[in-house]
C-alpha cells in the first residue's frame, strides 16, 4: 500500500526530462509564488475568512455579557399633598436594590459563552481548511493550464521542425509539394492550439486571485515542484488523524458540549433570582387638633426582600428546549464523525487510482514516446515512412503528454482533497505539476 503512494520522484524527473516537459527557469520578476506563498496570502487576505474574524467579536462580547452582574437600581419616589389640599404635608424616599443569581446562574452562563466561543473557532478553522483546498485546486488548474500552453509550444516546435524538413527535401526533389502543405497545416494547427491554451490561463489566474484577496496583487507568477508525495499512506491511520484534526468534527463536539451546558443552566434557571433592596425616606405631616396643629416629621430605613414563587413557571420551556438542542448536537456529532470517515475513505481510494493512472504515464507511456518519435523522424529523413506517419505520431505523442499532465493533475489534486479530508499537510513540498 504505501510503494502505491510513495513513487520515485526520480521516476517522474527522468520522464519530465525525457518527453523535454521540463520548464525553462523562472525570470527574476516580480510576484513570483509558490503553493504555500499563495495558501498563507489567502488564509490573510481572503474576505470571507476576514470576515469571519470581525464576527469572533459577537462570541467574544457574549462571553463578556455572561460574566456580567446585574446592574443595581435606583429608586427614587416622592409624594405631595398639594393637589389634595394638604400642602404640608409630603413624603421623599431614596433606595436601591440589586438582583443577586442563584444556583450559580453566572457560572453556567459563561459556560454556554465560552463553549460558543469555542465552536466559532472550530467554524473558523474548518472555513479555512475549505478555503486552502479551494486554492491548491485553483492553483493547480493555473499549473495546468500553464503546463498545456508549455506542451504546446513543444508542438510548434515540432511542426516548425517538419516544415523545414519537408521544404528541403522537396528543394530535392525526394518529395512532393503535397507534403509541405501538410506540414504547414499541421503547423498553422498549432498556432491555434496555442492560442486556445494562452486563453485559459488568464481566467484560471484572476480565480485564483480572487481567492488570494491580496489588493495589491493583481498578477502572479507561480513556481511549483512537479511531485509532492503524500508521507502517510495508511488507511487506518488518515482516519485517527483526521478524527483528531477536523475542525468540523471539533466545531460539533463543542456544539454538544454547549448543549450540555445550556441544559444545566436552563435547570438552574427554574430557581428565580432574588432581589434585595435598601431605602430611606424622608415623611413630613400635620396633624390638626381643634385650633392646634402638630408637625411631625419622619425618617426612615427600610429593607426589601423579593423573589418570584415558581409555581406556574418553572421554565419547563427552557429545560424541554435544552433538551432539545443537546439531543440535536449529538445527532449531528454523530453524523460528522461518520461523513469524515466516509470522505477519508472516498479521498484514499481516489489518491490510489490517481497514482496508478500516473504510473502508467511515467512508467510505461511517456519515456517510450521521445524514443518513438525521434525513430519515425529519422525513417522520414531517410524516405523510409511517409509524412503522415510522422503526423500522426507527434499527435500521439502531444495526445499522450496531455494525457500525462492531466494524470499529474489529478494526483495532485487528489492528494489536496485527501488532505482537505485529514484536516492535516501531509506533503513536503509545493505540489505542482511544473
Amino acid at each position: 500500500m504505501i510503494q502505491a503512494y510513495l513513487k520515485p520522484v526520480t521516476t517522474v524527473m527522468a520522464a519530465a526530462v525525457l518527453i523535454g516537459m521540463a520548464t525553462a527557469p523562472i525570470q527574476a520578476e516580480e510576484n513570483i509564488v509558490t503553493l504555500q506563498e499563495v495558501v498563507n496570502i489567502a488564509k490573510e487576505n481572503n474576505g470571507e475568512l476576514k470576515a469571519l474574524r470581525a464576527e469572533k467579536g459577537v462570541s467574544e462580547a457574549d462571553r463578556t455579557r455572561a460574566g456580567l452582574y446585574p446592574n443595581p437600581v435606583l429608586e427614587l419616589e416622592g409624594a405631595t399633598g398639594g393637589l389634595t389640599g394638604s400642602d404640608s404635608e409630603n413624603r421623599a424616599s431614596i433606595g436601591v436594590s440589586q438582583e443577586f443569581l442563584l444556583g450559580g446562574k453566572r457560572a453556567k452562563r459563561l459556560a454556554v459563552a465560552e463553549s460558543e466561543l469555542a465552536r466559532f473557532g472550530s467554524r473558523f478553522q474548518d472555513a479555512e481548511r475549505q478555503l486552502v483546498l479551494e486554492v491548491k485546486t485553483r492553483f493547480y488548474d493555473l499549473l495546468l493550464a500553464e503546463s498545456r500552453l508549455d506542451l504546446v509550444g513543444k508542438s510548434q516546435a515540432l511542426n516548425d521542425q517538419l516544415l523545414r524538413i519537408t521544404k528541403e527535401r522537396m528543394a530535392a526533389g525526394e518529395i512532393a509539394e503535397l507534403d509541405v502543405n501538410l506540414a504547414r497545416v499541421e503547423n498553422a494547427r498549432s498556432e491555434g492550439l496555442k492560442i486556445d491554451a494562452e486563453r485559459e490561463i488568464v481566467p484560471a489566474r484572476q480565480r485564483l486571485l480572487a481567492l488570494m484577496g491580496a489588493p495589491g496583487l493583481t498578477d502572479v507568477k507561480i513556481a511549483g515542484s512537479p511531485y509532492a508525495a503524500p508521507v502517510i499512506a495508511d488507511l487506518a491511520e488518515l482516519k485517527a488523524l483526521a478524527l483528531n484534526n477536523r475542525p468540523d468534527l471539533q466545531a460539533a463536539v463543542a456544539e454538544k458540549r454547549k448543549g450540555d451546558a445550556e441544559l444545566v443552566l436552563a435547570k438552574a434557571e427554574r430557581l428565580p433570582n432574588l432581589t434585595a433592596g435598601i431605602a430611606f425616606s424622608h415623611e413630613r405631616s400635620v396633624t390638626s387638633i381643634g385650633n392646634l396643629e402638630e408637625r411631625t416629621t419622619d425618617n426612615l430605613i427600610g429593607m426589601k426582600i423579593s423573589i418570584p414563587i415558581p409555581v406556574f413557571d418553572r421554565n419547563q420551556a427552557g429545560v424541554k428546549e435544552a433538551y432539545a438542542r443537546k439531543g440535536s448536537a449529538e445527532v449531528r456529532q454523530a453524523f460528522v464523525r461518520q461523513g469524515i470517515e466516509r470522505e477519508v475513505e472516498a479521498a484514499h481510494a481516489q489518491l490510489a487510482a490517481a497514482e496508478k493512472s500516473l504510473s502508467i504515464y511515467a512508467k510505461n507511456i511517456i519515456p517510450q514516446l521521445a524514443e518513438n518519435l525521434k525513430l519515425i523522424q529519422e525513417a522520414y529523413s531517410l524516405g523510409e515512412v511517409g509524412i503522415l506517419s510522422v503526423i500522426d505520431e507527434q499527435k500521439k505523442f502531444i495526445e499522450l503528454n496531455d494525457g500525462y499532465l492531466a494524470a499529474l493533475y489529478n494526483r495532485n489534486l487528489a492528494a489536496a482533497k485527501l488532505e482537505a479530508a485529514v484536516g492535516a499537510e501531509l506533503t513536503k513540498n509545493d505540489g505542482g505539476n511544473k
